[in-house]
């Protein structure tokens, strides 16, 4: 028996290798070998749609029965040597395969999957063309995508990296043109894309109607757009389009962040640019109908106040063009590129009115005496600029302070305690629909509630003025906080930022606490004092980890390392026309300050260094909140009822007196979207209204949101990051 076992682990030792003996037990034990594994492929599909795996050319050298385990590479697995798997998503998977005999070896092969969009069947497209109230007939009817491998925009040029995408193809439609191929209308105006384009889900399409006869004889610049949005589902219902000068100004507004010109709309193919383009393109909606081409009063989820008097003035601008063509000449030389005299003319209208959407403050009198047309109402007296903006009233509609927007392009507004008793954090859609209920989200410590700010996992950070604690919501409004929040040692909180590794950095009236990501204070009972932190004010973090503090009493910033160590004197950065209340940081880690009692703007380096002129940056009035937009341009609301706009240089890009909007009044805090859209809570709303936050369509240049996901995971030395640059 003793013999028999020494034989048995003899065995196993010449199997692994020890060799050299030459008992007969070890010369006639066989070596095992393990069996050889074949992944098969590379495999190709689409999204949706089941792709079948071979591992048919794995085989076992002693020709034992094999098993097979699978491993899809999006967290799917199978068995069986010819399984089926279904992906969701778009992509390049790595697929693995580990082969098992009957002996218990193993081996693995791999294989990829690369899989493609899946086009989807033509829904039903048919629409009318018209200029005014008159069809177009021969216009070349062109219908598009918004392409993902560069951005389009104000100031960046037209290429073949950002040109939009053909979805017609003259195979198809038998007709084509240097831009592409179309289908032409007919005697009432009328196209039918039915049968002739597939689009792709995600997709974010549109159309494009260019020349054509209307009566008056063929106008080549008469360029007319309407945005679809979102590929359709197949069996989706069928679209009926109006395409016309008013469904034209809805489409160059909603997707102007994104357009260089009416063939060139494009942004990056990540998944927050995708986030954001898709929300432009749905905002159109807010705007005009697609089946009438009629502007709207209201948005449709009925809480939105639509600018339609300005909208009808802005399609008859057009109309001034596409149904005179002798007319074209004063438009197209006015609505330039860059909105001077000296910038590239656009050779259509609807290129036209992207331009005019990109420089809403240039020739504001010129162009408002070019509209004559159809559309009413119309506006009464020339406005201040030409920005469109919504005014929306919410689940509480009181006045509003704080806003920040998350990954979704949803924005997020604090209702502050001291106006009206409202102490309620409100979400909305990109579109402006309320999301967080009949009374917003309420509970959680929630008491004058100021700063607010998003994580990376798109939950919501609070300050509590008066519960001097931090609320944290979950991205649906769940508490996270506990009851009374997260206290933080009996400090009346101000404003709120969040770091790289998700700690919150809060500003009171003493200096500035942190909190870990659970809410563990890190800087002790009393925060981090000295670094010039003497008082309450604006928070942000920069690329290297640093917290910069406004200090609104010592008339200085704060530098904090991310371990709370100052950084800067023990009075503070002092100087450059200081009287600081809310702060942002750019991508090369400049500070940027607003100065309520100064009624101006500073810069300063990273390093503290100031970098504007002594008494900083003129041309706002008693500015409060800041913002930082894709484009690295600088954004102000203003104590009166206007925003401003700044170049990175520090250039006044607005008007004077700033940019008004629809119901803006007593504008608070201000955030800018992945759309490019402007987002502005008022303080106090108008008399009568409760509109209580602003959204100006399409005027900046998207930014990636929420702001902590533009900081890099391994800190810089410099402070640079992806803050202020688009997705």
């Amino acid at each position: 028996m003793r013999l028999g076992l020494a034989v048995a682990v003899c065995g196993l030792v010449v199997l692994a290798g020890c060799g050299g003996s030459s008992s007969s037990s070890s010369s006639t034990t066989p070596t095992i070998k393990p069996p050889v594994a074949s992944a098969g492929g590379p495999y190709t599909g689409t999204a949706g749609t089941a792709v079948s795996f071979s591992g048919a050319g794995s085989s076992d050298p002693q020709g034992e029965t094999l098993t097979y385990a699978w491993n899809f590479g999006d967290n799917g697995t199978g068995t069986g040597v010819s399984p089926t798997h279904t992906y969701t998503t778009p992509g390049t998977y790595t697929v693995s395969l580990t082969v098992t005999n009957t002996s218990n070896l193993t081996a693995t092969a791999t294989s990829r999957a690369t899989i493609a969009v899946a086009p989807l069947s033509d829904v039903a497209l048919t629409g009318l063309v018209y200029g005014g109230s008159t069809p177009i007939v021969g216009a070349h009817v062109y219908l598009f995508a918004a392409n993902t491998t560069g951005y389009g925009g104000a100031g960046l040029a037209a290429s073949s990296s950002n040109a939009s995408v053909s979805l017609l193809s003259a195979a198809e439609t038998g007709t084509s043109d240097s831009v592409g191929a179309y289908v032409a209308t007919g005697v009432n105006g009328g196209f039918s894309l039915t049968g002739d384009y597939t689009c792709s889900s995600g997709q974010q399409l549109y159309l494009y109607a260019l020349g054509g006869n209307n009566g008056a004889g063929t106008n080549a610049a008469a360029g007319l757009m309407a945005a679809i949005g979102s590929c359709p589902a197949s069996g989706s219902p069928a679209i009926s389009a109006t395409v016309n000068e008013v469904t034209t100004v809805a489409a160059a507004y909603a997707f102007a962040g994104f357009a260089t010109d009416a063939t060139h709309v494009s942004s990056s193919g990540t998944a927050l640019a995708q986030v954001g383009i898709a929300n432009a393109f749905a905002n159109a909606a807010n705007l005009a109908s697609l089946s009438t081409g009629t502007a709207l009063a209201t948005t449709p989820s009925g809480n939105g106040l639509v600018p339609q008097t300005e909208i009808d003035t802005l399609a008859n601008i057009l109309a001034s063009c596409v149904n005179t063509a002798s007319s074209c000449s004063t438009l197209l030389a006015t609505a330039t590129a860059d909105g001077t005299a000296t910038g590239t003319k656009p050779t259509d209208t609807a290129t036209a009115a992207i331009n005019i959407a990109h420089h809403p403050g240039a020739n504001v009198a010129a162009l408002y005496g070019m509209a004559s047309g159809v559309f009413t109402p119309k506006l009464s007296a020339q406005p201040n600029d030409w920005t469109v903006s919504f005014g929306f009233t919410d689940d509480v509609t009181n006045g509003t302070i704080g806003i920040a927007i998350d990954g979704s392009g949803n924005a997020w507004v604090v209702h502050n305690g001291t106006v009206n008793n409202g102490n309620t954090v409100t979400e909305l859609s990109s579109s402006g629909s309320v999301l967080s209920g009949a009374t917003g989200y309420t509970g959680g410590g929630l008491s004058q509630p100021g700063g607010i700010a998003i994580d990376g996992s798109g939950n919501a950070w609070i300050a509590n003025y008066a519960g001097e604690s931090v609320t944290k919501l979950s991205n649906s409004g769940s508490i996270l906080s506990g009851t009374n929040g997260y206290t933080v040692g009996g400090r009346a909180l101000v404003s709120i930022a969040i770091d790289a590794a998700g700690n919150a950095w809060i500003s009171d009236f003493s200096g500035v606490a942190e909190l870990s990501n659970s809410g563990t204070i890190l800087s002790g009972a009393n925060g981090y004092s000295n670094g010039g932190s003497y008082s309450h004010g604006g928070v942000a973090i920069d690329g290297a980890g640093n917290a910069w503090v406004a200090n609104p009493n010592s008339v200085s910033l704060s530098k904090y390392s991310s371990s709370g160590t100052p950084l800067s004197p023990s009075g503070g950065f002092p100087s450059g026309g200081l009287s600081p209340g809310s702060i942002a940081i750019d991508s090369t880690g400049n500070v940027w300050v607003a100065n309520p009692a100064n009624s101006s703007l500073s810069e300063f380096s990273n390093s503290g260094t100031v970098i504007t002129p002594a008494n900083g940056l003129t041309g706002v009035a008693s500015p409060t909140g800041i913002a930082i937009d894709g484009s690295g341009n600088v954004w102000v609301t203003n104590g009166g009822s206007t925003i401003s706009e700044f170049s990175n240089l520090g250039a006044t890009i607005s008007p004077t007196q700033g940019f008004t909007g629809t119901s803006l009044y007593s504008p608070s805090g201000i955030a800018i979207d992945g759309s490019g859209n402007v987002w502005v809570t008022n303080e106090f709303p108008i008399t009568g209204t409760s509109l209580v936050i602003s959204e100006f369509i399409g005027v900046a240049a998207p930014v990636i949101t929420p702001i902590v996901a533009g900081l890099p995971s391994t800190p810089t030395a410099n402070g640079s990051s992806r803050l202020g640059t688009r997705p």
